[in-house]
């Protein structure tokens, strides 16, 4: 049986210092700031957490993680891990983060405590660099991406409600060259 009110956390990973790899920061600023959410939806920046991130993990029923994904694919390209398919076990890791967060997953496992349902949306980097400004490869998938993680949640029953007062990441983010 489908729970309506399940606990949901959206967790984004990255830095957003390293233009691409901060992506999954980006687009948890973006959901806070544009969207409303029911109560039982948490969003949270995990930054490059580490362990830190296990409580959080840990007290989802439900947990989509947006991020930067090294899967030696074009830039751009745009991934989903969905439970099975998530590598617990690899020896490169499929995240820029020094701690690999499978490593944390597994962890939660262990200690019996992983959520029902876990989904990670991500996008293979162009630059992973000094700069607040995402690629123009990004820059240019940033809708899609968007996207693909909007239609997750509705998979999961929730439909954010945009604010009024709107604004698209671009205004925010993507900073101009003079």
């Amino acid at each position: 049986m489908k729970k309506i009110d399940s606990k949901i956390v959206i967790l984004g990973l990255g830095n957003i210092l390293l233009s691409d790899e901060g992506i999954g920061i980006k687009v948890i600023y973006d959901l806070k700031n544009n969207y409303i959410f029911p109560k039982n939806v948490e969003i949270i920046d995990g930054g490059v957490g580490g362990f830190s991130l296990l409580p959080l993990i840990e007290k989802a029923e439900k947990l989509l993680v947006i991020d930067a994904v090294l899967g030696n694919n074009l830039p751009g390209t745009i991934y989903k891990f969905k439970d099975k398919d998530i590598p617990y076990q690899i020896i490169e890791k499929i995240s820029l983060h020094e701690i690999n967060f499978c490593e944390i997953l597994n962890l939660a496992k262990l200690r019996k405590k992983y959520p029902e349902e876990v989904v990670i949306i991500g996008i293979e980097p162009e630059k992973i660099e000094t700069s607040l400004e995402l690629s123009e490869t990004l820059k240019a998938k940033y809708s899609e991406f968007f996207k693909a993680i909007l239609l997750q949640l509705e998979e999961w029953g929730i439909r954010p409600v945009p604010k009024k007062d709107h604004h698209h990441l671009e205004a925010l983010f993507f900073v101009e060259k003079p």
